[in-house]
């Protein structure tokens, strides 16, 4: 998915690309080569201090004690979906059920439950609103994607092709497309040579249709002899599906990202300033140590805590970013890495998994991509959905408890649209 530039690049005044409103002048440049701009951006932000869009809490479902359709045990950063009506759908990834509250956050219902049948789930973590208000809940253990209607009723279910692969990642938008990363590792299969990723999406009443792009495996992961090694911090491909069906793709072993068209056409290149940051000893013995107590704690003993050991790598250098989503009024929202050594012991981070990372800020780009400034998020909450000028997510409590959070953008944001009505 590279492209190659043919003709000489157009470089275009800054003055004509400048500035945002009431803020100061953007400080990078923009580029057009055979149809592709390039957008390049320092690391001079363009909201001056005092004008970066902030955070409200408007509501928090879960408590400690008392209720327990109010009680929740682990959710994920994505277990969490949000309707045309504002209902929120919520997957207790423990309990295995999907609890629907309104969007004052009253308790509706609850869908699902553990096991095998019709509706049932034995490993599902993530919840998906796909089109028409349709509810997808992919479960891994049972290999199957399931459809929910809009009252909660079960409406089917499609199986996850066995030469199909592994999955990777779930997401959807705003406009109701759920996509799927596809990775070729399949366990008791050779690694092909050269692995190749893809990103599917699936129809509301059947299996993965159209491919939306491919591009190389990540490094995470590698096997060899029947054996899978795992590499923290590894390059890997990070994506997203926009609310007009662009994709963002962009490999975080540097900060640049490609914006395609629905058309599956590269229109631009986005790379922010960027000082690569090592992997440094403190960051392996904290890790190191966080999974040796979690091993142990498992029963394993001295010998079985040293073989896991031995299968896990660290990269030279710490990713420049890990996720990318599209936020309020077109702009992209981009998630830093914070340095293992650098985590709160009270921030909630488990190193159980080279995915667990602390959120505590966002770096935003406006609708052309121009850098804009950071958005501080509050602690101990990772955010799952994005609609309108509204952002959903999880927050990990002082107990350990698990809310569901839905805050307010403040700020100049213009006209945010898909932000969907309360009932």
């Amino acid at each position: 998915m590279n492209a190659r530039c043919v003709t000489p690049a157009i470089l275009l005044p800054l003055s004509l690309v400048g500035c945002s409103k009431g803020g100061a002048r953007w400080t990078g440049t923009m580029e057009d080569s055979a149809g592709v701009a390039s957008v390049r951006n320092t690391e001079a932000a363009i909201w001056r201090p005092g004008e970066e869009w902030t955070l409200e809490e408007e509501l928090r479902i879960g408590v400690v004690e008392g209720d327990d359709e109010y009680q929740f045990g682990a959710i994920v950063s994505r277990g969490i979906a949000v309707d045309s009506h504002g209902r929120i759908f919520v997957l207790d990834a423990q309990a295995q059920k999907i609890r629907v509250f309104s969007g004052r956050g009253e308790y509706l219902q609850t869908i699902g439950g553990p096991g095998g049948g019709p509706g049932e789930f034995a490993r599902a973590s993530v919840a998906l609103m796909g089109p028409g208000d349709t509810l997808f809940v992919p479960d891994l253990r049972n290999r199957r994607m399931n459809r929910f209607s809009p009252d909660g009723s079960f409406v089917g279910s499609s199986r996850f092709p066995p030469e199909g692969g592994s999955s990777v990642a779930f997401k959807s938008n705003g406009s109701g497309v759920v996509a799927e990363q596809v990775s070729p590792l399949v366990y008791g299969r050779a690694w092909p040579d050269h692995p190749q990723d893809v990103i599917v999406t699936w129809t509301s009443d059947g299996p993965r249709s159209d491919t939306l792009a491919g591009f190389p495996s990540g490094q995470t992961w590698f096997v060899e002899g029947g054996a899978i090694d795992e590499t923290w911090y590894a390059p890997e491909y990070c994506w997203e599906v926009t609310n007009d069906s662009r994709v963002l793709i962009g490999r975080n072993d540097d900060y640049r990202f490609g914006v395609f068209s629905p058309g599956h056409r590269l229109e631009r290149i986005v790379t922010k300033a960027y000082e690569p940051r090592p992997v440094r000893s403190q960051d392996v013995d904290r890790v190191r140590s966080h999974l040796e107590n979690r091993w142990k704690g498992m029963g394993a003993s001295p010998t079985q805590v040293a073989q896991l050991w031995s299968e896990q790598h660290f990269n030279e250098f710490l990713p420049a970013f890990r996720t990318l989503d599209e936020g309020p009024a077109g702009t992209i929202w981009v998630q830093r890495v914070t340095p293992p050594s650098e985590v709160l012991e009270d921030e909630g981070l488990s190193f159980t998994w080279p995915s667990d990372w602390v959120v505590r800020g966002l770096e935003v780009f406006d609708s052309e991509e121009r850098y804009l400034g950071v958005v501080t998020m509050p602690r101990r909450f990772t955010p799952s959905v994005f609609l309108g000028d509204r952002i959903y997510g999880v927050r990990l409590g002082e107990s350990g408890v698990s809310y569901v959070m839905r805050l307010r953008v403040v700020g100049d944001i213009g006209d945010p649209s898909r932000a969907p009505q309360e009932r």
